[in-house]
């Protein structure tokens, strides 16, 4: 493994994003505005499946559902990588941490090619082609969310590890208040008696996670009500959003794993 300098010089990366999650630019603060109207002009059906959702976050958590992704998959993606086999969690924990975030760089490079395409195609009908985007981004979202935590050597069938990908998930949505209390949910996660139990009881039964979710699509419902202009800010919303999310959850699983390994030297 990483000297214990690497490790630190990489904390503090991680430390000094967390810090510059707290500004607020003012195109962000502007960009709320518009929900409570847009919520109001959205078409019945598209709230609809934007409140089923909640059924299925809730579903992930409990046992995966048909989110869960196949972790032999991604094995053989780090054994193309690594040119070692991959037989369980306990042969990924201990590769380079460097190694780990430059996977998770690729995959997610990989994923917003996805998400664009995905955007652009949902964009062509303007916001009655939404209700097909939502569900598609969540499953990319979600699937994404589990492989970073499989390169990082956490178990995304743990519902421990369902439940911290929820809180990246939401990380990415919420404001700076909102960014700054998760943060302080998440610090040591891992020493906790049973971190998903508490998550759990502040999640609210997942609303919390779905409705800032949901969020993200505020200003791709405003400009998707005009068919076609859709498919370019379709493309652009999409990428962003899988962007952020591939960033929060890099950094975060970054942040468990150095934290561990420097525990665990110390105790040597």
């Amino acid at each position: 493994m990483e000297s214990r300098t690497i490790l630190e010089q990489e904390l503090k990366v991680i430390e000094k994003w967390e810090k510059d999650q707290g500004k607020v630019w003012f195109w962000e603060r502007l960009s709320r505005l518009p929900f409570a109207f847009l919520d109001k002009i959205t078409p019945a059906f598209i709230q609809k499946k934007i409140a089923n959702l909640l059924d299925e976050m809730g579903s992930f958590i409990q046992n995966g559902g048909r989110y869960l992704t196949k972790e032999k998959n991604v094995f053989h993606l780090i054994e193309m990588k690594t040119g070692e086999p991959i037989a369980g969690y306990d042969d990924i924990q201990d590769l380079p941490i460097l190694l780990m975030k430059e996977m998770a760089g690729e995959l997610g490079e990989q994923r917003k090619r996805t998400a664009s395409i995905q955007g652009a195609a949902t964009g062509v009908g303007g916001v009655f082609t939404l209700v097909l985007d939502i569900p598609a981004v969540l499953a990319i979202s979600l699937k994404t969310l589990q492989e970073i935590a499989i390169f990082h050597g956490y178990n995304p069938k743990d519902k421990k590890e369902r439940v911290f990908m929820l809180k990246c998930l939401q990380f990415t949505a919420a404001d700076v208040v909102g960014k700054q209390a998760i943060l302080r949910e998440l610090a040591d996660y891992d020493n906790r008696s049973n971190p998903s139990k508490e998550v759990m009881s502040q999640l609210q039964g997942w609303r919390e996670v779905t409705l800032t979710f949901t969020e993200q699509f505020g200003w791709k419902k405003l400009f998707q009500l005009v068919p076609v202009a859709g498919i370019l800010f379709g493309a652009f919303a999409n990428r962003s959003m899988v962007g952020d999310l591939v960033e929060t959850a890099t950094m975060l699983y970054q942040k468990r794993r150095i934290s561990d390994r420097l525990a665990r030297s110390t105790i040597k």
